[in-house]
């Protein structure tokens, strides 16, 4: 638990100054400003009071009980500063202190000393080169950062946690300009001892906090993280994450900004589609979700309602919400009739466009909304009143028609967008109906409610069991075909022949025709030397390329291991897919399915999650597959066995759990899906060397 940390009762402030501009200074300036109840102790050596407090000359020299200390001094005196700390038994610090890992090696080294110190004394640290924690409710400010001098304790239920120091001021500052408040905010530096995910399980286990705002660079504790956001979603928090990245310029910012390793992206999106995680694009959306989910109601079902005064700005709300996944369902024939006996001149269709009408008789703005909402099926409203919320006359009738609705619809998911003004916004907000000037952001902030009410509970239960060891020495087809036959995935039938005569005698019993590959553990890619051949029909084929295959297997790789070739039968029809794992050095082991060929190769139609996986998971990233159509049977195909490929997927991500100190990846290639069944063709497994 990190109470010590967000939660002090004293704290201890090493580095104090007289001089208000300095870092040692502010959290002072700020925690009596915002009526702090606990106790502050400033520490200056050549100092008497600082701020109307008594000052001590070290931490040891307080006597008392001190939950966390503030340390804000120079890099030079850093050291010695979390040694007082250590030898007082202060339970927590949070060093503002710079010049360490971010910087150059012997900064890295310092950075560990320290680490090392403040562990040996059991003593929690955040940071260092970080901007602290605030903690709303009681006005405890361990922070520097002017973005935090609180004039008023509004306390919230948004939590901020961010790896950077200067995105939490400005996303703090952007979302008070919006009238977001929150719980705590915490950025985490560069990390030495508590991490993201430590604090992304304190806020995913506070009670005060229902959203957390995640900022992310990188992750040094993959199992810890995932942990976290599981109890997140277990617990009904809405997780909206920001993660820098994803390009290889963007990854070498990260690594010169924190130090951190950052990790696939692709297995991040995995891990937040997995863990029910929003991952917005821009600060924009960052905030306008975390607003949505603070304020709003999740949408019952993916229909949503368009009410406008302005035809063009519906059809820009319906665009935006049909590319965004949700429906814009018509309004039933006899609705629509009822819509134009009360606005004649309205386009009842949905969206739903009462015109500029309204002005003159707000009443008739009531009545389409109520018969929408009542008629329509829809889950979710998003409405656009133009300039009127600005408007000194209009803006009391809105609020009315929007309390009303709300006390006949206390469970419907509205939405507000328009002109409007901060009182009206938190008028709305008091209502549970967040408020955009944008309708473009209104309708975004429906969809992304949809999200979460799509991915509400707790993620399906992933399956593990034991699995038998793999074989002894390097794993070729043979032994790779038999470890995933092992684990329960359907294999291709298939014997190895060591020598021609033994190929024919296979032919025979599996029956013409066959597929003869070549068999040797260093050879993975079989295909690139012309190792595989299909469809030999007869006995004197396979004969011949039995000594075929070899030749071009020596050819091509002369120290190659040959244990003779693979007989198989050759299997009609059905549909190419690849399953592979792989071990995320960050995560663990990874699970991927996508369709074959040219989807793979060049549209890169793929799915991840993080092993293991249950059925549930496995149904859910087939059907994220561009291509998904093709396996329900579309342009005339038979469709393919679903379930198969999901048991699978399944299985697979076990096995690679199961084995993750042993296996780097495997790939089976192709995987083939039959309208009844499925079976591995070929496979590849390698081995940590």
């Amino acid at each position: 638990m990190l109470d010590a940390l967000f939660r002090p009762r004293s704290i201890a402030v090493v580095g104090a100054s007289t001089d208000p501009t300095k870092l040692g200074s502010l959290p002072i300036k700020f925690m009596l400003g915002a009526d702090f109840k606990g106790e502050i102790y400033p520490v200056n050596p050549r100092a008497s009071t600082i701020q109307g407090l008594p000052v001590f000359g070290s931490v040891k020299a307080i006597g008392k009980k001190v939950d966390l200390a503030i340390i804000a001094v120079p890099k030079e005196l850093s050291r010695a500063a979390v040694a007082d700390c250590a030898e007082a038994g202060v339970r927590a610090a949070v060093m503002f202190t710079s010049g360490f890992a971010e910087v150059d090696a012997p900064g890295a080294s310092a950075q560990r000393e320290i680490t090392a110190l403040a562990r040996s004394a059991g003593m929690r640290v955040l940071g260092p080169n970080c901007l602290g924690v605030v903690n709303f409710a009681e006005g405890m400010v361990a922070s520097f950062h002017p973005a935090f001098a609180l004039t008023e304790k509004r306390a919230g239920r948004i939590g901020l946690a961010s790896q950077s120091g200067a995105f939490g001021g400005l996303s703090y500052n952007l979302a008070r300009e919006r009238g977001l408040s929150f719980s705590y905010c915490v950025t985490t530096g560069n990390e030495a001892d508590i991490d993201i995910a430590e604090c992304v399980s304190f806020l995913a286990n506070d009670a005060s906090t229902e959203v957390i705002l995640l900022y992310l660079e990188g992750c040094r504790n993959g199992p810890a993280l995932i942990e976290a956001l599981k109890t997140a979603r277990r617990k009904g928090k809405f997780v909206i994450a920001i993660k820098v990245g994803r390009t290889a310029s963007g990854a070498a910012a990260v690594a010169s900004h924190t130090a951190t390793l950052a990790g696939s992206d692709a297995v991040f999106d995995a891990l937040f589609r997995q863990y029910g995680v929003y991952r917005a694009q821009t600060i924009e959306e960052f905030l306008d979700v975390g607003l949505a989910c603070a304020v709003g109601k999740p949408p019952r079902n993916a229909s949503l309602g368009l009410v406008t005064v302005s035809g063009g700005v519906g059809v820009l709300m319906a665009d935006a919400a049909t590319n965004l996944g949700l429906e814009v369902t018509p309004l039933p024939e006899a609705t629509q009739a009822r819509v134009r006996e009360i606005l004649p001149y309205a386009g009842p269709r949905n969206p739903i466009d009462v015109t500029g009408q309204v002005v003159a008789d707000p009443k008739l703005f009531e009545r389409g909304l109520e018969i929408a909402l009542a008629e329509g099926g829809f889950g979710g409203l998003v409405t656009f009143t133009g300039a009127l919320p600005r408007n000194p006359e209009h803006a009391p009738m809105l609020k009315g028609v929007f309390a009303s609705l709300r006390e006949r619809h206390p469970d419907v998911s509205l939405i507000s967008a328009g002109l409007s003004t901060p009182q009206f916004r938190d008028e709305l907000g008091a209502l549970a109906i967040p408020s955009f000037e944008d309708p473009s952001r209104a309708v975004r902030a429906a969809a992304a409610l949809r999200f979460f009410a799509e991915r509400s509970g707790e993620t399906g239960r992933a399956e593990q069991r034991a699995h038998p060891p793999l074989p002894e020495g390097p794993m070729g087809e043979v032994e790779a075909l038999r470890a995933l036959g092992a684990a329960g995935i359907p294999v291709v039938e298939s014997h190895l022949a060591p020598d021609a005569k033994s190929a024919v005698d296979a032919a025979r019993k599996i029956g013409f025709p066959v597929v003869m590959k070549i068999a040797s553990p260093d050879i993975l890619h079989k295909s690139d030397i012309g190792g595989v051949l299909l469809g030999l029909a007869s006995e004197a084929e396979v004969l011949k390329g039995f000594e075929e295959l070899l030749a071009r297997a020596r050819r091509a790789h002369p120290r190659a291991r040959i244990q003779g070739c693979l007989v198989a039968p050759r299997i009609e029809g059905g549909t190419e897919i690849v399953l592979g794992t792989n071990l995320d050095p960050v995560f663990g082991p990874v699970v991927m399915v996508g369709l074959g060929g040219i989807f793979v190769e060049i549209l890169h139609d793929i799915s991840l999650r993080l092993a293991p996986i249950g059925i549930e998971e496995a149904h859910a990233m087939l059907r994220e597959l561009k291509g998904f159509a093709l396996l329900e049977g579309a342009r005339g195909r038979l469709p393919a066995d679903i379930e198969a490929m999901a048991r699978a997927l399944v299985d697979l991500s076990s096995f690679a759990h199961a084995h993750a100190h042993e296996i780097v990846s495997c790939d089976i290639n192709p995987f083939l899906v039959l309208s009844k069944g499925a079976v591995a063709v070929d496979a590849v497994i390698v081995r940590n060397s």
